[in-house]
């Protein structure tokens, strides 16, 4: 692996005094806590560590070039980045002992947190998602033309993720003042950057997104410093995206436990020669900017902070679980005020409710950013959205390339800066290529670290169209076990717009499904301009007394129709949410008709219907005269033809399992 340099070199270039300084403390400071925290590891008093010796030019030269209000999104390897901040030591030292002082509340581990007041966003797992959430807070930025920049680090092993082509792709396109930070240390994990790319250069990829890139020693601070600083003022003024490629050398594991022994000790010799430390004080010596004296009493002094921030965090005793305060915390407290219907209505179809409730929403909430594919002139391949940039403009309703991750993540990126998403899935199906973001950032972020997720997903879903198998799925069952997002699924006009503005207000993740089957089927009169529908009540749609059909979606409408032709008196109850569910009204028509059928359009294995059917058959054992039954499509993709198809829906098979019921 070849060093950028033959030898650490410094151009002075008329830095002050003062900043040098604070340079070096920056540097210092990380340096001795991770030598501390070292100590700490090994006696079994942290868990695990994430080690940067040798990289804490790249965090600490990065972070004094911006300003304090700019957002950092950090990685493993960036404590320079929160001391630099100066984030409480003790604070810190809580988090990795998973008190309930730390970031988390000891809910996540490392690095894995954000500090809102220090405008710092932590990392999840993936590595690569959190470059689209830089990109959100770019597009905020320049939307409210505050002249201020992102900055996002990442590692050369996530430049080989799709987040990372898909976030430098719409920030490229949509001329996000945002940069994009590569630590090339040489290896992800174990393994090297030979086997992660074939390119020279990790910063020749700009290119091809028509970004500008640089390469940078980044173990040389002044260097690095000078480098984002003068990006940084470019950008404020004239926004756009640049992909900064530093070149550095982990000198230890991946983390602790994993060693190093895959790592040729020449390399070693040779980058330990080039500590970033070690010789930007050599030549603060040299340049008699400093003294030995001044560093051995600054070296006390830093030792002095961590030894009574470590006092504190020890002293703290260990978190005591609280199940309802670990409940509570899965989403960001909101209280809706009812905001009821008035009398003026018109009759419109189920599409054009949609389309009305995202006008109205637009209207109510200024800082609401729509994004989506073909969405913008063209207005979707629904028309749901036509018209709308004539009245709010391209910069609020926008056009996306195909990055259906990065837009989600852009989408908490937003909300981060305190502005409201709506991302439309052209097709429910497409979801999939974001799934990461949703259900390990939107609803997670809450929980882990008290940020909101300000994001409506709209998903178009359903068969019966005749699409077949990648336009027609019901799958709301794939985030139906993740807590943190709530997901709303209307059967009326009516419902349809009421849902949706309470989605829009609300400031949890709400995945708004709207089933395409109806967008055209049915007409019903709607209230004109804004009300809500509460997100976690059912609807008793049909009262009745032989049994209770307990559904959603398109389902409500073939139990009536299965109802009526078989002249059944039945309840039907319209959960309208899936999450939460309103088990108030469930156990209420169960305990009035003593049966219940659960139908779901989804396919019928680990569907809703397996959750409802537990919790009846769990908590309202002693009301049911029959088990209870369960109605879905078959287990299979959704087929094309229409015959095929018809056998897959479930319509047949419920009005058999009505009858049986029935006569149980």
């Amino acid at each position: 692996m070849a060093t950028t340099t033959p030898a650490m070199v410094f151009q002075k270039k008329g830095f002050s005094k003062k900043l040098l300084l604070k340079l070096h403390e920056d540097l210092l400071r990380p340096r001795m806590i991770e030598e501390k925290m070292l100590i700490l590891l090994r006696q079994g008093r942290i868990s695990k560590w994430f080690s940067g010796i040798g990289q804490e030019a790249i965090s600490v030269g990065a972070t004094n070039a911006l300003l304090e209000d700019e957002y950092i999104f950090t990685m493993h390897r960036n404590l320079g980045v929160f001391t630099s901040r100066r984030l409480p030591l003790e604070r810190m030292f809580a988090q990795w002992q998973g008190k309930m002082s730390g970031y988390t509340k000891g809910r996540d581990r490392s690095f894995h947190f954000g500090a809102p007041e220090q405008n710092i966003v932590g990392m999840i797992s993936h590595l690569g998602p959190q470059l689209a959430l830089a990109s959100g807070v770019a597009l905020a930025n320049k939307l409210g033309q505050e002249g201020r920049v992102s900055l996002a680090f990442t590692g050369e092993g996530g430049t080989s993720e799709g987040d990372f082509h898909e976030a430098l792709n719409t920030a490229a396109v949509w001329q996000l003042p945002v940069i994009f930070v590569i630590e090339n240390n040489g290896y992800g994990l174990s393994t090297p950057t030979s086997e992660q790319y074939r390119c020279e250069n990790l910063a020749d990829r700009a290119l091809g997104y028509g970004m500008r890139s640089v390469v940078i020693d980044g173990n040389n601070i002044l260097e690095v410093y000078d480098t984002f600083n003068k990006l940084a003022k470019e950008l404020r003024k004239n926004p756009e995206p640049v992909l900064v490629e530093c070149r550095t050398f982990r000198m230890r594991g991946h983390e602790e436990a994993s060693g190093t022994k895959y790592v040729p000790q020449e390399y070693f010799d040779e980058w330990g020669q080039r500590d970033p430390l070690d010789n930007f004080e050599q030549f603060l010596l040299d340049e008699k900017v400093l003294t030995t004296k001044k560093i051995e009493s600054l070296r006390a002094q830093i030792k002095t902070e961590i030894e009574e921030g470590l006092e504190l965090a020890f002293a703290e005793a260990p978190i005591t679980a609280d199940i309802e305060q670990e409940l509570q915390d899965v989403y960001a407290p909101w209280t809706p005020t009812p905001a009821p219907a008035g009398e003026e209505r018109r009759e419109i179809r189920f599409v054009d409710a949609i389309s009305d409730g995202l006008r109205t929403g637009m209207q109510r909430h200024d800082q609401l950013i729509l994004m989506g594919q073909d969405i913008a002139d063209y207005g979707g391949v629904f028309k749901i959205t036509d018209g709308f940039v004539a009245e709010f403009g391209k910069e609020r309703v926008r056009n996306t390339p195909l990055c259906e991750s990065a837009i989600l993540g852009i989408g908490l990126g937003l909300s981060i800066k305190g502005w409201k998403a709506m991302v439309e899935m052209q097709f429910a199906d497409f979801v999939s290529v974001g799934f990461n973001q949703i259900v390990n950032n939107l609803a997670k972020i809450h929980y882990r670290w008290g940020q909101t997720a300000d994001v409506v997903v709209r998903m178009p879903t359903g068969g019966g169209v005749g699409a077949g198998p990648f336009h027609s799925q019901a799958n709301e069952a794939w985030f139906f076990h993740v807590p943190g997002l709530k997901m709303v699924y209307p059967s009326t006009p009516e419902d349809a717009k009421g849902l949706l503005l309470a989605a829009l207000d609300d400031p949890n993740p709400v995945l708004f499904f709207e089933h395409k089957g109806l967008y055209r089927k049915i007409t019903a009169p709607v209230p004109e301009g804004y009300y809500t529908t509460e997100i976690g009540k059912a609807n008793l749609v049909q009262a009745g007394e032989t049994l209770s059909i307990i559904t959603y979606g398109l389902g409500v409408h073939w139990a009536r129709e299965a109802a009526e032709e078989l002249g059944m008196d039945v309840d039907i109850l319209d959960l309208r949410s899936l999450l939460p569910l309103d088990y108030d009204a469930i156990a209420a028509t169960v305990k009035k008709t003593n049966k219940a059928l659960v139908l779901h359009e989804a396919t019928l294995l680990g569907g809703i219907g397996a959750e409802l059917s537990a919790y009846i058959s769990q908590h309202l054992f002693e009301h049911l005269d029959a088990p209870v039954v369960r109605v879905a499509s078959l287990d299979t993709p959704v087929p094309f033809a229409a015959n095929l198809e018809k056998a897959f829906l479930p319509q047949e098979r419920l009005r058999e399992q009505m009858v049986i019921l029935r006569d149980y």
